[in-house]
């Protein structure tokens, strides 16, 4: 199988989440996917969250795909006071809560040792990875190759 969802998920965010320090994605609709979704880091950069958290816009990576993460459920936040609660799970500024916010709770973060370069869109999107950038079968190999091992190891 070389379709997977995806979800673009502007930097720094998504370091913190393929590095397991963010486990909840903040967004302002509701999913009903759960399981295992790329993590695609799309060209913007959000300047102001790497500043206000001490991040060096230099070292992230954009407009690559970092890696995978599961998404387990769905939390709404009825109230600003349950979603500052969070602000350590998802690093957001104060003044993103509204009464339409919802935190994607993840888990199994992983990041790939070899990104892979796609463009991203809106929402969870199907990304089939033989129609990607990557021209090399070699890497697209290498990259399941891993990914079995991995999850073979930590099985074991």
């Amino acid at each position: 199988m070389s379709t997977f969802k995806c979800l673009s998920i502007s930097q720094p965010f998504a370091d913190l989440i393929i590095k397991g320090q963010k486990i909840i994605e903040l967004r302002h609709w509701n999913t009903r996917y759960r399981g295992e979704f790329l993590i695609h880091a799309p060209l913007k950069i959000k300047f102001a969250d790497c500043k206000r958290l001490g991040i060096d816009r230099k070292n992230l990576a954009v407009g690559l795909i970092l890696g995978k993460a599961k998404i387990y459920d769905v939390k709404r936040y009825q109230t600003k006071e349950q979603f500052l609660i969070d602000k350590k799970y998802h690093f957001a500024p104060d003044n993103y809560f509204t009464d339409n916010t919802f935190g994607f709770l993840l888990k199994n973060a992983k990041e790939f040792k070899i990104p892979i370069p796609a463009k991203g869109k809106l929402g969870f999107f199907n990304m089939d990875l033989k129609g990607s950038m990557i021209q090399d079968s070699d890497i697209t190999t290498e990259i399941f190759d891993e990914e079995y091992r991995t999850q073979w190891i930590n099985h074991h």
